[in-house]
């Protein structure tokens, strides 16, 4: 343990996702030991990331203004929606190349022992988005494990009645794994070998 604000700083790094005590000590002493331009930089663009980002109105990615680059692109296909639990997701997918439709973030997956369920994510905001008839398939691109296994099922049976095409991302991805940390080359083929879900 150490004294008063470096304790402070660690205690504050170990709150961060895959931080662990030790990787909080040694960010914390790179930036004791950091050029002071260095740490003032990045304050400043910690600083602004909370005033200026927010997540877009229509698919919940993270945005800039009231849309995100993607829902502003007129080149996507609007027939098909992505949908995928996090906007760190959407990038994963962007890197293939692969998929120019548009995306509807979820913000987490089904997790009753998390106490997560249908109604604290943004199930109602995409059956919003399919109420015009515009989109004819929906992939769901929800994390290969346990979470969002349960998610994709639950959307498999809930959007089945509207008549669309569900689909989920095929083989290629591992199961238990998260696709923020696949390869483009898995996330291509998953994206070419999308299978149809029964419900």
């Amino acid at each position: 343990m150490y004294e008063g604000v470096v304790q402070d700083l660690i205690d504050e790094l170990g709150r961060l996702p895959g931080i662990g005590p030790k990787s909080a000590q040694r960010i914390a002493f790179h930036l004791l030991q950091a050029d002071p331009v260095d740490v003032q930089r990045l304050t400043e663009v910690l600083t602004v990331v909370r005033e200026k980002v927010r997540f877009c109105d229509t698919c919940f990615n993270v945005a800039e203004s009231e849309q995100c680059k993607i829902c502003l692109d007129p080149r996507r296909d609007l027939s098909q929606i992505c949908v995928v639990e996090d906007p760190k997701d959407v990038i994963a997918l962007e890197r293939t190349r692969e998929f120019r439709g548009r995306y509807h973030v979820l913000g987490g997956a089904i997790s009753p022992i998390d106490g997560v369920g249908p109604d604290d994510l943004r199930i109602t905001e995409l059956m919003r988005r399919l109420a015009d008839g515009e989109v004819t398939e929906i992939i769901l691109a929800t994390n290969p494990n346990l979470t969002g296994e349960a998610t994709a099922s639950y959307l498999a049976r809930l959007l089945k009645t509207l008549g669309l095409r569900v689909t989920r991302l095929a083989s290629g991805l591992p199961v238990g794994g998260d696709l923020e940390y696949a390869d483009e080359v898995t996330l291509g083929r998953a994206f070419e070998g999308r299978r149809l879900l029964d419900a």
